[in-house]
């Protein structure tokens, strides 16, 4: 088997067809955060408060799939930077509530860029990156079922 064909079949693998893409998105975006002063898995917890603010660390960790001892460390530098604020629950103190400062709500803005970085890159259409989105939603939904 020559070089080549071991490469082939590395390619033919899903698992790093969506590993390397998930570098590839990660190189596209740092650039990009970085004048904002956020690393990609900040912008991620930063994503999942824009849509609901005032939510528990544990909260948070379930939507980006990680565990909450993965997310406090992020929350803390986002706290250090201004973005953020935690607050332990006074009825339960094994409880943080994060929530956004003004700083972390206007920056929201600032990451439009990110999409429209994405899309012009890709060179895809609209509904064929939906339809990836999608695609790839369904295969981790059954993954993690």
């Amino acid at each position: 088997m020559t070089t080549d064909d071991k490469r082939e079949h590395l390619r033919n693998q899903l698992c790093f067809s969506v590993y390397s893409t998930a570098l590839a998105i990660n190189r596209l975006y740092k650039p990009l955060l970085d004048p904002i002063e956020l690393t990609y898995p900040q912008f991620l917890v930063l994503r999942t408060l824009w849509e609901e603010d005032g939510q528990g660390i544990g909260d948070i960790a379930d939507q980006l799939s990680l565990e909450p001892s993965t997310i406090t460390p992020l929350v803390k530098r986002l706290e250090q930077a201004g973005f953020v604020t935690r607050n332990r629950n006074t009825t339960d103190e094994r409880q943080v509530h994060v929530r956004l400062t003004q700083k972390g709500r206007d920056v929201q803005g600032k990451t439009d860029c990110l999409k429209e970085a994405l899309f012009k890159k890709a060179g895809m259409s609209d509904d064929e990156l939906a339809r990836l989105n999608k695609d790839i939603r369904r295969l981790l939904e059954g993954l993690t079922a």
